[in-house]
């Protein structure tokens, strides 16, 4: 939360050919009544609801990747589920990055946004901290990791682009 994920995402698709951004957040968004954040301790409920939101992203994604668009999707996949996206969409061959500012600059991003996350009791009272322990600590370490402390939004693209070879 508040790496930068929907910004490098965007600017990630505006840079392809043929592209979708699909962000995770609008399925969490949707349920109106009765959602359940996640949390540091979540109950079944908000894991329950974490679940059909990534199953509803990782079936859209599949759609628009079978009507040949490049799908960019973002989404806070923490713990196991990094692990459980890659695998459910391996047929598509997906390339995995994960943004790993640190912990001050998380924390200054998200001061510095209308909607804060950390420290709020709706989102579960989350720290940058416990974000990065759960990040580092239960996270498989797969795919492509960016320390994006330091860099710019073109700078985070044109990385990307260059590491996994794509051509915009």
């Amino acid at each position: 939360m508040g790496a930068g994920k929907s910004t490098v995402a965007q600017a990630l698709a505006e840079r392809l050919p043929k592209s979708v951004h699909l962000r995770g957040d609008l399925f969490r968004r949707m349920i109106v009544g009765g959602r359940v954040e996640m949390s540091p301790n979540p109950p079944p409920e908000a894991e329950r609801q974490l679940r059909i939101r990534y199953e509803f992203a990782w079936d859209i994604a599949t759609k628009y990747a079978d009507a040949g668009f490049t799908v960019v999707y973002q989404d806070v996949l923490l713990g196991e589920f990094l692990g459980w996206a890659a695998e459910r969409l391996k047929a598509y061959r997906p390339a995995v990055v994960v943004l790993d500012p640190s912990a001050e600059v998380l924390t200054a991003r998200d001061k510095a946004r209308t909607k804060n996350i950390y420290g709020d009791p709706v989102y579960g009272a989350w720290t940058a901290e416990q974000i990065r322990h759960v990040l580092h600590d239960e996270t498989p370490h797969i795919g492509i990791w960016l320390d994006t402390s330091a860099q710019t939004v073109e700078e985070t693209v044109t990385e990307i682009m260059t590491r996994l070879k794509l051509q915009g």
